[in-house]
């Protein structure tokens, strides 16, 4: 006969045979909402894809939605459970057989779920229509992450993946928190200075787990290397699109936005003379004013010009 209960969760767990481990699900959560079969998370990934690709086609003609207390709440329920998760993952050890046959996996189980849930941020920005928000970085992280957890979840809910779901669940606390404090709307925005060191933490974040992904397959800690292996990859992945993302958002971006307040400033200084001349119905030859006029505008761009030779072409 085949291997039933806890003599499956042995060969899981003992290491002896980690070939065996994706030909056997872990008994304790296999039965828990949306884990036995890949079939719900893979038709709840292509209903996400869909409204990824068709939200903002409906949203076209619509209003954008406030959407404030929802987003209130919705926001602080995030940072509770990333509070709770947290608080139950940082008392785990490397001890892949949960002796207590429960909490790491149920803890496990609501990683997973709350990335099922976090799949509503997408929703809520295109209901907004703020559209520019739906990059690939955005749809990618939520997406892989679905099926990353569901796979932990399944197969592996203990040992090296507390230090996961930990270093995550707090970074998210901060960054629910964050989002809590934004959907106040606009009188709040003085106190969101900190957006960029958010993105450095979860840059940290991936950082710490690529480092204990590779360290965990020179270690006696029995978890599978296929599983460390598969986390070092993906986090490299992340890595690069978080570095790209912060490149854009808080280096280049930066340069190009004192540019454009730059043309800015020479534009108002015009407007400026223009008005100057209307108001006071002044008659003034190009001797006195159009040609110390022109000199200040051609010195201005050439300033300009020299400032740009500074940035990276595109």
């Amino acid at each position: 006969g085949g291997l039933k209960g806890m003599e499956i969760s042995k060969v899981l767990w003992t290491g002896i045979k980690f070939d065996c481990v994706f030909c056997f699900s872990d008994p304790r959560t296999d039965p828990w909402p949306l884990v036995h079969s890949p079939l719900p998370v893979t038709l709840l990934f292509a209903f996400y894809l869909l409204v990824v690709a068709l939200g903002p086609f409906y949203m076209r003609n619509q209003k954008p939605l406030k959407l404030r207390g929802l987003l209130v709440a919705y926001n602080l329920s995030m940072m509770m459970l990333s509070s709770y998760m947290f608080y139950e993952v940082r008392r785990q050890d490397c001890s892949l057989l949960d002796k207590n046959l429960g909490t790491m996996a149920r803890v496990c189980w609501w990683f997973f779920f709350s990335k099922v849930i976090e799949l509503l941020d997408t929703v809520f920005i295109i209901l907004r229509k703020k559209q520019e928000q739906v990059t690939f970085l955005h749809v990618y992280h939520h997406g892989t992450m679905l099926f990353n957890w569901w796979s932990g979840v399944k197969y592996v809910p203990g040992g090296q993946a507390f230090f996961i779901g930990m270093l995550n669940s707090f970074v998210h606390i901060f960054m629910y928190g964050y989002y809590a404090l934004a959907s106040l709307g606009p009188q709040m925005h003085c106190y969101l200075w900190w957006k960029r060191y958010l993105t450095i933490m979860q840059l940290c974040q991936f950082v710490a787990i690529a480092v204990h992904s590779s360290y965990n397959l020179f270690t006696e800690c029995p978890f599978p290397d296929g599983f460390n292996i598969a986390v070092f990859l993906y986090i490299l992945s992340l890595i690069a699109l978080f570095l790209h993302y912060y490149y854009w958002t808080y280096t280049r971006g930066k340069k190009k936005k004192e540019v454009f307040m730059h043309e800015d400033y020479l534009v108002l200084l015009a407007i400026d003379a223009i008005f100057l001349v209307r108001k006071n119905k002044l008659r003034l030859s190009i001797d006195n004013f159009f040609l110390p006029f022109v000199i200040t505008i051609i010195i201005s761009n050439f300033c300009l010009l020299s400032k740009m030779k500074s940035f990276p072409p595109p």
